[in-house]
């Protein structure tokens, strides 16, 4: 089997494994408790914190632990809405994000909230203008995506972020599939939250984080004892979060070996199957994008159909949570992308463990799936 779908998840690294491993077995002390099992296992929680603040370029008080993505991005956007309701009710996100956005966007437009989803250019990138003329009197929140999990175009944050502080406006990105594969310092992006998920970079599922710049209160999601200095209430999960942490710490001490090994491995990839199906479109944009994405389209072509040859091979038609789906992704779409190219759409996504050699299997394997497919003219 060959693995090229880390964008979806990835396999816990062994070294997190390791640290996790104390916390299942005999320090297993409630962090509220003052004698030493509790007190040892709150000094691996503010270790946790400051690894994962270390990575984002912040504090280690503005970190909370999360469940993971979607709770932290629920966190911002609800949380937010209710905190600032007297203030406004206008937020403003991007046709492209993930559904842990657009469906609390949504939720909050059922609500009384009124919401602006933009557009993207063909790339899959959002216009800072667009934004800033999307911006009105009432508008609290921004919130657009790092990278995206699709095609992997990395929006231009950075402008975003200052607009929205020239305007006085509170502005989220969603991290997930960017941390651990580029930079994601939290200052240099300009940005009062940032959500992290676990599980896209080497640490289990069910966890993850949120950045919340200091001075800026949000309405917990989650209310409770005063956990997370109050921002998200429940006796905290020790295991998951020293993993966590661990895993921040080792994405950068990675990120630069990582990120030069893996574009040439992504590229090599790419050059194969192209070299044998020169009729294949690249989804997304050529170079503003993550180092180990690459999203191609078969024109006439099913996707699923090419997969379905290729058992031995592990990658997606789109993002994992509509990977069974036969209709085009809501990011091709937004990008107005043609259905004959859609539909053809095959995202292969590589990882720390990625070699030269699967690869090149898997250019193989996929160039003979397609050309017994037949692609179309």
């Amino acid at each position: 089997m060959i693995y090229l779908d880390y964008n979806a998840t990835t396999p816990i690294d062994l070294d997190v494994t390791a640290a996790m491993m104390p916390f299942i077995r005999e320090e297993f002390g409630n962090p509220s408790n003052s004698y030493s099992l509790g007190i040892r296992a709150k000094k691996a929680l503010e270790k946790a914190h400051g690894q994962i603040a270390k990575l984002l370029g912040c504090e280690a008080g503005e970190i909370v632990f999360t469940s993971g993505g979607s709770e932290s991005n629920n966190m911002v956007l609800k949380g937010v809405a209710l905190n600032l309701r007297d203030k406004g009710r206008h937020i403003i996100t991007t046709k492209i994000e993930h559904p842990a956005i657009i469906n609390p966007a949504i939720f909050l437009m059922e609500n009384g909230w009124d919401v602006t989803f933009l557009p993207v250019d063909k790339y899959g990138l959002t216009d800072p203008d667009e934004v800033k003329n999307a911006i009105k009197k009432d508008t609290v929140l921004i919130s657009v995506m790092h990278a995206n999990n699709e095609t992997g175009t990395i929006q231009p944050i950075q402008e975003i972020g200052r607009i929205s502080r020239e305007h006085g406006i509170l502005f989220h990105t969603d991290a997930a599939q960017s941390i651990g594969k580029i930079k994601t310092d939290v200052n240099d992006l300009c940005v009062d939250f940032l959500s992290v998920t676990g599980h896209k970079l080497y640490a289990p599922k069910g966890v993850g984080a949120l950045y919340i710049r200091n001075g800026i209160e949000i309405v917990p999601l989650i209310h409770g004892g005063g956990q997370e200095k109050g921002r998200r209430a429940g006796t905290e999960n020790v295991i998951m979060n020293v993993g966590l942490g661990t895993a921040c710490e080792l994405a950068g001490k990675h990120l630069e070996d990582y990120t030069a090994r893996i574009i040439t491995l992504r590229d090599r990839l790419h050059n194969k199957i192209i070299a044998d199906v020169p009729k294949a479109v690249l989804n997304g944009h050529p170079e503003k994008r993550l180092p180990n994405t690459l999203y191609l389209s078969f024109p006439g072509m099913i996707g699923e159909k090419i997969l379905e040859k290729i058992p031995e091979l592990c990658a997606s038609t789109g993002a994992a949570c509509e990977d069974r789906s036969v209709k085009i992704s809501h990011v091709l779409a937004a990008m107005e992308v043609s259905r004959e190219i859609g539909m053809g759409a095959v995202r292969l996504t590589l990882g720390r463990p990625t070699t030269e050699d699967e690869v090149d299997q898997a250019a193989e394997w996929i160039v003979k799936a397609v050309k017994e497919e037949g692609l179309r003219d």
